[in-house]
């Protein structure tokens, strides 16, 4: 029979069609334009591509029951069509993009598992039945012409066009002309969604490696040598091999995000992303999108797709910091997630799967928050598998010297300043105060005094109203004891001076009567020796060659005696 139809196409139409294409780097773009200008032709009734994709939509597909392989089947990508049907809710089926196929089921299912095209011509209603399209006999479709939309040996779909008319058998070859062209537009709109999609993931990972350089600035590396050091050490070591998720505690300031830096590098995801999120920092509204990302236009501002930081962190590790501060709501998509590894961006159905590692830690009181109601208690025990605690620094003093070394050795590199002189009487200043502020405190003290040094003897300013809770001079805190004891709350101006003297007595002796230069009483109680001389004179303390002797001692007539 001959055809009823010009089955040609239009030259300069396709080759416009054809250039178009090939600057269209979005696949929904390109796809729509390709069914909107064939949709065109007056002989065309319908015209669709499907694209192979993930099963998404299995329990809610109708044909469900139909598909044998539910990890995929075909996606109606675009369509467009102009219905005969009178309702506007009829042709649906035109464009639907929620559409789903079964792999082998009907005409375009058995096209994708062939390969082969397939042309039907003369189709009655219940030919339209038969091959899974019940919805071309209401539109009086006559004849349908589907083809495999293929790309170096791999299905990417099919592509379907369906007329009211007989189309002749020499339509096929521009369909096949057109697959092959819609295959590479495919190919090369993927390939292009993929590098956009690693470029905005190298970007947030930048971004969020960034941070926590920042971060980790203030806390240097896991330096010291004390106990609680070693056994958090040993809890780290422990833990890191494992997938478990981990719980970090400590006040703030003590180092929880170095911790969680040391667990990342100390496991097999090292070679993978830490991603931090700082959960105080968060707007409650912004959470979701934060954590899962979103497509464009799922709400006011999104005005394109982005990843997430959950998916930033692929194959690595989520560091959640300050976790204790994540709202109710968002608490339940992260036991979500923890539990199935799995998760959805905002505005999209599709769901999505990562292997990633949940890192928590906060200052805060979980179990409080738990029996107040502002922390979900499945959440909690999911991240209380692996419970460390970070010790604050008052209780590891022994570290504080070495600390301080290192962040001197820190300050002296990035601030290209000139290396200062810590002194004897710097380190007893340092181990007496409490640091309230932890190692942060700490980092923040030494910094400003390597700036102010300028290459001399380090000076700490520290806080007048913070008592240290050691005496570093042990014969001093005694007489002061003493006093309190005997007059609480007052002291005479006798005692101050016995104090003064005590105190300045035994700090020559720790020096064995050295004043000047390094290890020098001077520098153990952080003066000028010309002032020390004078306070020694003062109080009448001499050295002990002297002690019996008539002679006047004049300190600075000593000061070249290297004492």
């Amino acid at each position: 029979m001959e055809s009823d139809v010009d089955p040609r196409y239009d030259a300069n139409l396709a080759a416009r069609l054809f250039l178009e294409l090939a600057n269209e780097h979005s696949l929904e773009g390109a796809l729509q334009r390709v069914v909107a200008v064939v949709g065109e032709r007056p002989d065309i009734a319908c015209f669709q591509i499907w694209c192979m994709g993930e099963g998404d939509r299995c329990s809610r597909c109708p044909l469900v029951e139909k598909c044998g392989d539910h990890s995929r089947c075909l996606h109606l990508a675009a369509g467009r069509g102009a219905s005969v049907a009178g309702e506007a809710e009829s042709c649906a089926y035109f464009g639907d993009r929620n559409a789903r196929l079964p792999l082998g089921y009907g005409l375009l299912g058995k096209v994708a598992g062939t390969l082969e095209g397939v042309d039907l011509r003369d189709m009655s209603s219940s030919d339209c039945e038969a091959i899974g399209i019940g919805w071309a006999g209401q539109e009086r479709i006559r004849s349908v012409g589907a083809t495999p939309v293929v790309f170096k040996g791999q299905v990417l779909g099919v592509m379907a066009g369906y007329s009211r008319q007989n189309v002749g058998e020499d339509a096929r070859p521009w369909l096949s002309i057109l697959s092959d062209h819609v295959a590479a537009v495919i190919a090369n709109a993927r390939a292009f969604e993929e590098i956009q999609r690693l470029k905005a993931q190298l970007e947030l990972q930048n971004i969020y490696l960034q941070e926590e350089v920042v971060e980790a600035r203030a806390f240097g590396d896991l330096v010291g040598q004390s106990g609680a050091l070693g056994q958090l050490v040993s809890q780290i070591d422990l833990v890191a091999s494992t997938g478990a998720s981990v719980l970090i505690l400590g006040e703030t300031g003590t180092g929880k995000e170095l911790v969680a830096h040391e667990i990342h590098r100390r496991s097999g995801r090292s070679q993978r992303p830490l991603v931090r999120v700082n959960c105080v920092s968060i707007p409650r509204e912004l959470f979701e999108s934060e954590f899962f990302g979103h497509v464009r236009g799922s709400f006011t501002g999104a005005i394109r797709d982005r990843a997430g930081r959950i998916e930033a962190a692929e194959g690595g590790t989520l560091f959640l910091d300050e976790i204790g501060e994540l709202p109710l709501e968002m608490q339940s998509k992260l036991l979500r997630f923890l539990q199935e590894k799995k998760y959805e961006r905002i505005g999209e159905e599709r769901t999505r799967q990562a292997d990633v590692r949940i890192i928590g830690a906060t200052n805060r009181d979980l179990k409080k928050a738990v029996g107040a109601g502002r922390f979900r208690e499945d959440l909690y025990y999911r991240l209380y598998v692996f419970p460390i605690q970070v010790a604050p620094l008052r209780e590891r003093r022994e570290d504080i010297p070495l600390l301080a070394k290192h962040f001197i050795d820190v300050s002296v590199r990035e601030l290209r300043c000139e290396r200062p002189r810590l002194t004897r009487g710097g380190v007893a200043e340092l181990t007496g105060y409490d640091w309230p502020g932890n190692v942060r405190e700490l980092r923040n003290v030494i910094e400003r005094a390597v700036i102010l040094a300028r290459g001399g003897s380090l000076r700490f300013d520290l806080p007048v109203s913070a008592a240290p809770a050691h005496n570093p001079h042990p014969a001093l805190g005694s007489a002061m004891e003493a006093g309190a004891s005997a007059t609480p709350g007052l002291l005479t101006e006798a005692e101050v001076r016995r104090f003064e003297t005590d105190n300045l007595l035994a700090t020559l002796r720790a020096a064995k009567w050295k004043i000047r230069g390094p290890g020098g009483a001077a520098e153990l109680l952080g003066v000028k020796p010309t002032t020390l001389y004078s306070r020694m004179q003062k109080l009448g303390v001499k050295p002990p060659e002297l002690e019996h002797s008539n002679s006047h001692y004049d300190g600075g007539s000593r000061a070249g005696t290297g004492r």
